[in-house]
């Protein structure tokens, strides 16, 4: 097993991202389209926020999927991304190793974390990126 790999080896570097100044039904478009559960939210390229299908589906009856589309719709133009986002999240640089990103990933209640260097978005690594490169190393 490889023990000293950076997360840039598994880390999503084409990020899905949204704008503060977007609205909610763009990220619910962008998560269902992407096949994605977590988005970052930038100002620039700077990281302000994160909003996952977690977040939003707590406001809904079923943004995400099918059947509630109209009390959704009422809900979802109420809110803004800066009401539903955890704001500040805490971020990876891209020479994190994967056993430390691992380990804060069993400790706290993570599922994505952003990958940023010098202040600018690099990319998004997830439990499953995790997960796919454990699995790989018992190929």
């Amino acid at each position: 097993m490889k023990k000293r790999e950076p997360i840039s080896h598994i880390m999503t570097k084409t990020v899905i991202t949204v704008n503060e100044k977007d609205d909610l039904k763009t990220v619910v478009e962008k998560l269902k389209a992407n096949t994605i559960r977590h988005i970052p939210v930038v100002k620039g390229k700077e990281v302000i926020g994160i909003i996952s299908r977690t977040d939003v589906n707590r406001l809904t009856f079923g943004a995400l999927f099918e059947g509630q589309e109209n009390a959704d719709e009422a809900i979802l133009e109420m809110l803004s991304i800066a009401q539903v986002m955890t704001s500040k999240p805490r971020t990876v640089s891209s020479d994190t190793l994967i056993r430390d990103l691992a380990e804060i990933f069993v400790k706290e209640d993570f599922h994505a974390l952003p990958v940023v260097d010098k202040d600018e978005l690099k990319g998004i690594v997830t439990t499953t990126d995790v997960v796919k490169y454990f699995l790989e190393q018992y190929d």
